[in-house]
């Protein structure tokens, strides 16, 4: 049931000068990270969780890269460790940040790493817990690109799994990109992928 794999998109524009620490900071972690500098990206994201304790962002994307990491992760051990520390890092923003859609599409990411990873031992136990956040996630945000491509991608890949028909959900996938045309994030630190990923699997739709 491994259905959404998804990368970080991340566009970087120039600030003003302006910049406070919190901005530079952050543009200096998405610019390691696109140059492939995944570790290092990762600890200046750390560093700056706990310079701003009040900003969830930084959280936000030290869980993101480790849910990305574990995708191709086949030791349990190293897998439990990446997991474990996005939990952390997740846990931590949701207290900073109630509701918060991309947060709730990104639970739903981290358990849908431990289901890729085992769906026999884990597939019950966060099938429904995957389901729901993506439900609430569109509900607080129908807007959110992100939230509509991962209930339809879920969707599609719980009807695979159990031998149903996918195609009504193809429509589901074209209306997430319809909304990526449209979303503009709240700043240019803010999550911003996912558009690839929808067309990607639109295309596999016709196919």
């Amino acid at each position: 049931m491994k259905t959404i794999i998804l990368t970080a998109l991340l566009i970087i524009s120039g600030f003003t000068q302006a910049q406070t620490n919190f901005e530079k900071g952050m543009t200096k972690a998405f610019e390691l990270w696109q140059a492939n500098k995944t570790d290092e990206a990762e600890n200046m994201f750390e560093r700056i969780a706990k310079a701003e304790p009040k900003e969830w962002l930084p959280n936000y994307y030290i869980a993101q890269i480790n849910s990305l990491k574990s995708w191709t992760e086949k030791d349990a051990t190293v897998l439990k460790a990446q997991l474990d520390k996005a939990q952390e890092h997740l846990d931590a923003a949701m207290l900073k940040s109630e509701n918060n859609t991309e947060l709730l599409v990104m639970q739903a990411q981290v358990f849908t790493n431990w289901v890729a990873f085992d769906g026999m031992t884990y597939g019950m136990k966060y099938g429904g817990k995957i389901a729901e956040l993506y439900e609430k996630a569109t509900a607080i945000d129908p807007s959110n690109p992100r939230a509509a491509l991962g209930k339809a991608e879920w969707a599609m890949g719980s009807a695979k799994y159990f031998g149903k028909d996918t195609a009504p959900y193809c429509k589901d996938i074209e209306a997430s990109i319809e909304l990526f045309n449209t979303f503009k994030p709240e700043s240019q630190l803010h999550p911003n992928w996912g558009k690839e990923r929808a067309e990607a699997v639109s295309k596999d739709c016709k196919s």
